[in-house]
């Protein structure tokens, strides 16, 4: 009998094992720059985790660090999380990446590794003011000592004045090897793998979850990008400008709206861009098509609408809180500005030097009627046109640059050389293009 206990034990205990449910443990990977593609990576990243009753989550992490202001708000996830999350440094985890590994509940770093070096630094890599290193160490010091790690050390990550015993002399910051970081505190073992770490805490049941992007937070990670914006802002202006040149085309306008679509979406859904600066943006749009459509000149709102466009392109891709810059960082201000100024200019030189040569593209034959219909195949042509060359009239619309002529009676197509003519005002006939009269308004002087 005894012996058949025996027999039957083990499989009894193998059977209780497999019939207990599996741990899931998550992995999600901070392998590149803090930026708003990244912040919100980590939110998709433990919303899922919660949705999928995750038992605990792995951090893959080898970064340089970013965006303090992006930073922080990953701290707060982690931070606010109810299960155990705990960071593997694969590499580095400097600056940002020293304050995120900080926040999670427990540290593991690869042979070689490297944890800290936590002072901000500007876009040109010198220090930031002390304004930014005061609320940096303040953050550090205060989730060093949420997880019972030395506050003084984490200052020291960010400040170079700070002196710590036997640890830290004045002029330098820290930064720990994996062996350093164990002897501090800062790292509970030296590991080679997750399975490695799952398997120092006893956790041998188990399914790793490695969390991905979907094929539609890609895209959105992908446009969340200043480049790209400049890019889209191109696009929007380009749009606009070649639907009004061939009216009822429909392919320009449909592609300025996708553009500006993708462009504000993504940074909506990261909660960059708020109510008020898209609210800002299409104000700042309808003005500058009032005062081209129906204000004569160029003024007030002109002026008034290219400032709150160019503004509020700025505004949807900084993380600021209404006007309050405080702690967004010099250089993305900078590349928000840039991505803004570099794509209204490159839409610009795009209006001026590739209007002509799209017309004669195949895709844009493919959209718009460009056959010459010749006489010689049959078809007729109205000389009329021609023999209006010379004649006076009035505007019989605003000609900005084209509109509608009035001439002996008849209303023509008609187009000027570029200058604004207001309804009413005296104009000449001085050539044709097609069946399309080309006028000048008349001066006094030039009767």
């Amino acid at each position: 009998m005894m012996r058949k206990l025996l027999l039957v034990l083990p499989l009894l205990l193998s059977f209780t094992l497999y019939a207990q449910p599996k741990k899931k443990v998550m992995v999600m990977d901070i392998k590149a720059e803090i930026d708003p593609r990244m912040l919100r990576y980590v939110k998709l990243s433990l919303a899922h985790a919660n949705k999928t009753q995750a038992d605990y989550v792995v951090i893959d992490m080898d970064t340089y660090g970013g965006v303090l202001t992006d930073a922080k708000e990953i701290v707060d996830l982690i931070m606010d999380f109810k299960k155990p999350i705990w960071v593997f440094i694969n590499s580095d985890a400097a600056s940002a990446g020293a304050l995120i590994s900080i926040a999670c509940d427990s540290i593991y770093m690869s042979p070689g590794a490297s944890i800290g070096a936590a002072t901000v630094v500007e876009g040109d890599g010198k220090a930031a003011p002390d304004k930014y290193q005061s609320y940096m160490r303040s953050i550090m010091r205060s989730t060093a000592e949420e997880n019972h790690r030395d506050p003084r050390i984490a200052e020291g990550m960010v400040d170079e004045r700070v002196i710590i015993d036997s640890i830290k002399q004045a002029g330098k910051v820290i930064t720990f090897t994996t062996l350093e970081a164990i002897r501090h505190g800062y790292c509970e073992a030296k590991v080679n793998s997750i399975e490695e770490i799952l398997k120092r805490n006893k956790i041998e049941n188990y399914e790793i979850d490695h969390f991905q992007l979907n094929a539609t937070e890609k895209i959105i990670a992908f446009f969340l990008n200043p480049f790209i914006s400049g890019i889209l802002i191109l696009c929007i202006l380009g749009g606009i400008y070649f639907e009004f040149q061939a009216p009822g085309t429909l392919f320009p306008i449909a592609a300025a709206i996708v553009a500006l679509l993708l462009y504000l979406v993504p940074y909506y859904l990261n909660g960059l861009a708020q109510y008020w600066e898209i609210i800002a943006l299409f104000v700042g749009i309808l003005l500058l098509l009032a005062e081209i459509f129906v204000i004569p000149g160029f003024g007030v709102a002109g002026i008034a609408g290219i400032t709150l466009t160019v503004v509020s392109l700025v505004l949807i891709m900084l993380n600021n809180d209404f006007f309050n810059f405080e702690f967004v960082p010099f250089g993305a201000i900078v590349k928000a500005t840039f991505a803004t100024i570099g794509g209204l200019t490159g839409g610009a030189l795009l209006l001026f030097f590739g209007g002509a040569k799209l017309t004669q593209t195949k895709a844009f034959k493919k959209i718009a009627l460009t056959d010459t219909q010749k006489s010689s195949q049959g078809y007729s042509v109205n000389t009329a046109s021609k023999e209006l060359i010379g004649q006076a009239g009035t505007a019989y619309t605003v000609l900005r640059p084209s509109g509608k002529v009035l001439i002996a009676g008849d209303v023509y197509d008609a187009f000027t050389r570029g200058e604004y003519i207001p309804k009413g005002e005296p104009v000449e006939v001085i050539g044709t293009e097609g069946i399309t009269l080309k006028v000048r308004m008349i001066v006094p002087d030039s009767k």
